[in-house]
C-alpha cells in the first residue's frame, strides 16, 4: 500500500467521525459582523492546532484574532501556507432556513448549517488532512503554516497589516486557500487569482430643499439628472467602461490563460434560464469567461433620491446619490482606479462628490508557476478527475496580501459544491465534496513535500 493509499484508508475509516466533528464545529456560531462566538471559536482552533503538534497562537488585532499554527520540522523542504477564515455570515433571514442555521443537519447527503461550506467545512477538511498525515505517518511531508482569519466576512480589514507585521512568521513558498465552489458540473478547479473590488458613491446636490417641479423645473439644477448624465459617461450602451485610465491598466490575457479559458465548458442557454436572463450585458464580442475572470466591471448597486412612494409627487429633489462597485483584475490597483474615477468625475461635473470606501486589490498568479503541476497532480490522484484551470475567480478574496506583501504565488482550490448557498439561507456542503477535500489536502502536502 502506498503512503497516500494509507492516508485514504484512514480517511475512509474515520469518515463518520470527521462528519460529526465538522457538524460540531459548525454548531458554534462565529459571526464576525455581530461579534458572536468569535472568541470561543478562536480558543477552540488554537487548542486543536496545538493538539496536533503545531506551534500555535491567537494574535490580537484591532478586530478579531488571527490564529497561526506552524509545523516546521522539515528543513530544506518547501513550506505551504494554508489560509481559511473561521468567521461566518449572519444567518438572516432565519425564517428561510429549513433547519436552524447553527443546528447542523444532514439531508440528502449534505450537511446544512451556516459555515458548512463557507468556510468551516473547507478549511476543516485541510486540517483533517494534516491530522491524517500525523496519525498515519507521524510527520508531515513538508513544512506547514496555517492561518485562520476571523474577519473575512467583513472585508478582512486587519489582514494586510497583520501579514505586513508578521512576514517572518508567515514566510512560505506558496499559499493555498480552500474556499468557494467547484465548477457547476462537479469538476474540481484550480484558481490562480481573484478579482479585487472598489466601492464608491457619487453624491449630487442642488438647492437647499426639494422644490416644486412646476415652479422651479427648467431653472433649478436637478441632482438626479446630473448623476444619470455622469454615469452615462462612465459606461456606454455597448458595455464598455469609458473612464479614462481604467481599461489601460488591465493586464493582457496570456496564451496559457487563453487556452485555459477556452477549455471551460459553457451551457449558456441553461445558465441564463436558471436565473431568468434573456440577454447578457455587453460588450457582445467579449467571451463569457473573459468577463468573469479577466475583465473589470462597473456596477450600479443603487440610485437613491427623490420620491418613490405611491402615486405621483411633482417634486424636484435637491439631492441624490448612487452606489457603485468596480471589480478589478490583474494589472489594476485600487489607488489608480480611485484616481481615475475622481479625475473623470471632476472633469465631467465638478459639483458631484466622489466618496470612496476601502477597496481590495486584485491578485494574479501565473498559470506557469512551478507549483501548478503538483497541485494538478494532487487533485487528479485524490479525486480521479482532471481539474479546470481558472485564471481568476470572479469574486474577491484577500489573496493580494500573499502575492503583493509576501511575494509568493497564491492558489484557490475549492472543495464545496457549486450550489453551497454560501451567504444565503440553507448553506450546505455535500458530504462527498467534504471527504474529497480531505483526500485532496492529503495529496497536496505529499506533492509539495516531493518538490
Amino acid at each position: 500500500m502506498s503512503q497516500l493509499d494509507a492516508m485514504y484508508a484512514h480517511i475512509a475509516a474515520h469518515e463518520q467521525s470527521f462528519i460529526t466533528r465538522l457538524m460540531d464545529y459548525v454548531r458554534n456560531p462565529s459571526i464576525s459582523a455581530h461579534g458572536v462566538g468569535i472568541g470561543e471559536t478562536a480558543e477552540w482552533l488554537t487548542a486543536y492546532l496545538t493538539s496536533l503538534g503545531f506551534d500555535t497562537a491567537a494574535y490580537p488585532t484591532a478586530g478579531w484574532p488571527m490564529i497561526v499554527g506552524r509545523h516546521h520540522h522539515k528543513p530544506g523542504k518547501p513550506t505551504v501556507l494554508f489560509y481559511g477564515h473561521y468567521d461566518v455570515q449572519p444567518p438572516d433571514p432565519l425564517e428561510a432556513w429549513v433547519s436552524p442555521p447553527f443546528e447542523p443537519t444532514i439531508r440528502d447527503g449534505r450537511i446544512y448549517g451556516r459555515g458548512a461550506g463557507d468556510n468551516k467545512g473547507q478549511h476543516f477538511a485541510q486540517l483533517l488532512a494534516l491530522e491524517t498525515w500525523l496519525a498515519v505517518a507521524g510527520e508531515l511531508p513538508c513544512n506547514v503554516t496555517f492561518l485562520l482569519e476571523g474577519e473575512e466576512e467583513v472585508g478582512s480589514p486587519n489582514l494586510a497589516a497583520f501579514v505586513t507585521q508578521h512576514k517572518a512568521l508567515l514566510k512560505a513558498d506558496l499559499v493555498i486557500t480552500a474556499d468557494g465552489p467547484i465548477h457547476e458540473d462537479g469538476t474540481p478547479q484550480i484558481e490562480y487569482g481573484v478579482r479585487g473590488v472598489l466601492s464608491f458613491e457619487l453624491h449630487a446636490r442642488g438647492a437647499n430643499t426639494d422644490l416644486h417641479s412646476g415652479n422651479w423645473g427648467g431653472v433649478a439644477p436637478q441632482p438626479l439628472w446630473k448623476l444619470v448624465h455622469l454615469l452615462a459617461t462612465m459606461k456606454n450602451a455597448r458595455g464598455d467602461i469609458t473612464i479614462p485610465g481604467i481599461m489601460e491598466q488591465v493586464a493582457p490575457i496570456t496564451a496559457r490563460e487563453r487556452a485555459a479559458l477556452d477549455a471551460l465548458p459553457l451551457d449558456l442557454p441553461r445558465l441564463m434560464a436558471g436565473v431568468g436572463m434573456s440577454e447578457l450585458d455587453g460588450p457582445p464580442d467579449v467571451p463569457f469567461y473573459d468577463r468573469i475572470s479577466c475583465r473589470p466591471t462597473l456596477t450600479i448597486n443603487g440610485i437613491h433620491g427623490g420620491y418613490g412612494g405611491p402615486g405621483s409627487k411633482t417634486v424636484l429633489p435637491h439631492e441624490g446619490f448612487v452606489k457603485c462597485d468596480m471589480r478589478l483584475v490583474g494589472g489594476m490597483s485600487v489607488a489608480a482606479c480611485q484616481a481615475a474615477i475622481a479625475a473623470h468625475v471632476n472633469a465631467i461635473d465638478p459639483s458631484v462628490e466622489a466618496i470612496f470606501e476601502a477597496g481590495m486589490e486584485p491578485s494574479r498568479t501565473s498559470l506557469e508557476s512551478p507549483f501548478a503541476a503538483p497541485i494538478h497532480r494532487a487533485i487528479v490522484h485524490a479525486q480521479g478527475v482532471e481539474p479546470y484551470h481558472i485564471p481568476s475567480l470572479g469574486g474577491s478574496l484577500p489573496d493580494y496580501v500573499y502575492t503583493q506583501i509576501l511575494g509568493i504565488p497564491a492558489f484557490v482550490v475549492p472543495y464545496a459544491n457549486a450550489d453551497e448557498r454560501n451567504h444565503a439561507p440553507n448553506e450546505n456542503i455535500i458530504i462527498d465534496c467534504f471527504i474529497k477535500g480531505i483526500r485532496t489536502g492529503a495529496a497536496l502536502v505529499k506533492e509539495i513535500g516531493e518538490l
